[in-house]
């Protein structure tokens, strides 16, 4: 029997300059003898101890609408942010410059992310019911403009390069922070709400090539509930294959969708003709269809009696939409997130919160996506401005995993979108010995997106709860209906502040918080990482080659100490590793596969070129 080592890697921030961004914490197995490990040729199926992924009974899904991950928590320690080590270049410069022309301003060619309530003041309440930019098909993919991602400020509005701090948002970042935040959770579709929630309710939107037949529907990117087309196979309404609420059905899955009257009409199942045709008497028309309300939510959670599966749909004024407030958004979150957490089945239960997508706010990071003509993913763009195109995934979303599995200030690092959610019901139910897999899903994704389950640790559950920030309840009229967006438009004569064009620069504009998270999941770029075991981590050489082996810090601060992985090939789990400090590359370690482990057992670190694992010396002197 092999004894094993754990490495605790780190994520710190410290003030001034490059360096200042900060190192993830990873825990990553060290073996102390050479051993050989066979590579996962696709890593994002997660391996899950099965009886305990079991122990889950209840499982919620939570979607609120049209927030980027830049724009809430670009500023967060320990996770691919303002901090990016790996941030795209283009043309001499980083993604973070968004291109500039004289038609917005002649004090500078570029801008950069920006602070919105930076001019202080009134600002604070102002922005919160601010709109940015278009979440439409055409803004977004010419923002995206074939990959280089610098469009924002031309072809979508210079709002859309605007960002939240912590200040602004204390319940999403208590949420996001005291449980397992995802930082590579991408939007399916690069489109607004009802795609992306179909794909969130069915795995997806019917790209040419993929599971479904034209006459299901066609290619559904916009938002088009008239019955008919939009054009050839485009928009076709109702949608006619099957969600995922049904094959929970089918196997004989509890399930509910919860909401209210007023609910934005973001229920996506009310978008496919099953639904709409089944009687209110049915199981279709009940579940799916009825408003049973977040009250009956809160009272199930409370009792410990929620169904397997369960959906949230909140109200309009409460969804986070623009103009619609964050903080009110943050009041339902809350309300959501301590039904469950003090319900009697907290520690049998998982509760997911996504967004739907961007709605038209912008993210450094370049979608991850299949390759060129990949069936069910690629298509010519139907409005004939961007040419050859992928539907998706697209650009990052805020996402966190509350429950006893995630609890602890976790990052959460693999590639995945809103089909990602139905993977992990799939994988959950066949540990409850459920066979349910859905048809539709198109094979790059089921391929490519995890299905969630190394966000868990189900051998060190943690039933402590963290204590998340009061927030006032939003405002109600006279009738008692929401009404804090348009008191906020009212008490303002301008919610969109000044853009700072010429004024800005990147000390400021791309600051971060100090700190580190541990890691989880297969890594991806975008982070510096320390790998640590047993009160030592790896620290890069002043000279040569040789890695060398130091003591470890409660902050996890050193610089010496921190690592910034390169990826071999897009998606994969090969990288290089290089120097923080000096930026050099480790020809010593060479590319090594590493790979995690799952469930807390940590990461495997292996030479692919001599199919060795990296091992500690006793003397603790190098690793080798």
């Amino acid at each position: 029997m092999r004894k094993e080592h754990y490495i605790q890697p780190v994520t710190t921030v410290e003030k001034g300059g490059l360096l200042n961004r900060g190192p993830i914490l990873v825990k990553v197995l060290i073996m102390l003898s050479l051993l050989s490990f066979a590579l996962f040729s696709c890593y994002c199926v997660g391996e899950a101890n099965a009886a305990s992924l079991a122990d889950i009974d209840h499982v919620v899904l939570f979607m609120q609408e049209n927030r980027a991950f830049d724009h809430y928590f670009g500023t967060m320690a320990g996770i691919r942010g303002f901090a990016d080590p790996n941030a795209q270049v283009n043309a001499g410069r980083s993604v973070f410059y968004q291109d500039v022309d004289k038609t917005l301003s002649t004090a500078t060619d570029y801008l950069l992310p920006f602070y919105l309530n930076y001019q202080g003041g009134d600002w604070v309440d102002a922005t919160q019911c601010m709109t940015a930019g278009s979440n439409g098909w055409a803004q977004n993919q010419g923002a995206l403009n074939g990959d280089l991602n610098n469009h924002w400020a031309l072809n979508n509005t210079p709002w859309s390069w605007g960002y939240y701090k912590r200040s602004d948002l204390p319940v999403h970042f208590s949420l996001a922070e005291g449980w397992t935040v995802g930082d590579m959770y991408q939007e399916s579709v690069i489109a607004s709400t009802n795609p992306n929630r179909v794909s969130w309710a069915s795995g997806s939107i019917n790209v040419a090539g993929g599971p479904q037949s034209t006459s299901q529907g066609g290619v559904y990117i916009d938002n088009n509930e008239s019955p008919g087309c939009e054009g050839t196979n485009l928009n076709c309404y109702p949608l006619k294959w099957k969600t995922a609420a049904e094959y929970y059905q089918d196997a004989g899955v509890t399930w509910q969708l919860y909401q209210d009257t007023n609910n934005f009409d973001d229920n996506p199942l009310a978008w496919f003709e099953n639904f709409q045709k089944a009687s209110s008497t049915s199981d279709l028309g009940k579940r799916g269809m009825s408003f049973v309300g977040l009250d009956k939510f809160y009272a199930d959670a409370a009792a410990g009696t929620l169904p397997q599966v369960s959906y949230i749909v909140g109200p309009a004024e409460l969804s986070e939409h623009p103009p619609y407030q964050p903080k009110d958004g943050a009041w339902l979150q809350r309300k959501v997130a301590e039904a469950v957490i003090n319900g009697k089945a907290y520690n049998k239960t998982a509760l997911i919160i996504s967004y739907d997508e961007t709605g038209g706010f912008g993210d450094h990071v370049t979608p991850y996506h299949s390759p060129k003509d990949t069936p069910g993913e690629w298509m010519q763009d139907p409005y004939g401005k961007s040419g050859d195109v992928y539907s998706g995934p697209g650009f990052r979303l805020p996402f966190y995993i509350i429950s006893p599995w995630t609890r602890g200030g976790n990052v959460y690092t693999e590639h995945a979108d809103h089909s990602s959610q139905i993977m992990f019901v799939e994988k959950w139910l066949a540990a409850k010995g459920k066979t349910v897999t859905s048809t539709q899903i198109p094979s790059w994704r089921r391929s490519h997106m995890t299905d969630l389950t190394k966000a868990f640790d189900f051998s060190k559950p943690d039933y402590s709860l963290p204590t998340i920030p009061d927030i006032a309840a939003p405002s109600v009229d006279s009738k008692g209906k929401y009404n804090g967006a348009s008191l906020c438009q009212s008490s303002h004569s301008s919610v969109r502040p000044t853009v700072p064009y010429g004024k800005q620069n990147p000390t400021t504009a791309l600051a971060t918080e100090q700190g580190f998270k541990p890691v989880r999941g297969q890594l991806t770029e975008g982070r510096y990482l320390t790998f640590e075991v047993n009160g030592y981590a790896l620290a890069a050489p002043t000279s040569g080659s040789t890695v060398t082996a130091t003591t470890t810090t409660s902050t996890h601060n050193s610089k010496a100490q921190r690592f910034v992985l390169h990826e071999v090939t897009p998606g994969g789990n090969q990288f290089t590793l290089t120097s923080a400090v000096t930026g050099a590359a480790l020809s010593g370690l060479g590319t090594l596969a590493i790979n995690d482990l799952g469930n807390g057992k940590g990461y495997s670190l292996q030479d692919v070129a001599t199919g060795k694992s990296i091992y500690r010396r006793r003397s603790h002197d190098h690793i080798t």
